[in-house]
């Protein structure tokens, strides 16, 4: 099943916890703004919102209203190639 094509917003979620598992974001570390991260990974402001929701199921970020994503878990070893419903 591992050649199944993904989707955008999870191929993101996968990036931005890498990210978190080599440092590069460490515990405690805000998230860039939603439209900073359209430019940064150049895609829509939907995938980007949608990747975001899968890091908080993942338990890997914590939104704080009017503040911003925040870190607040680093992702288990096994965690990089998680089961996601294809809503």
């Amino acid at each position: 099943m591992s050649d199944l094509p993904r989707y955008e917003y999870v191929k993101l979620a996968d990036a931005i916890a890498a990210e978190i598992a080599s440092g590069k974001l460490p515990l405690g570390a805000a998230l860039p703004g939603e439209r900073a991260m359209t430019e940064l990974y150049s895609v829509s402001i939907g995938t980007v919102r949608r990747a975001i929701t899968e890091l908080r199921k993942r338990e890997l970020v914590a939104a704080l209203p009017a503040k911003g994503t925040y870190v607040i878990a680093t992702p288990a070893p096994d965690s990089s190639n998680s089961e996601t419903d294809a809503d």
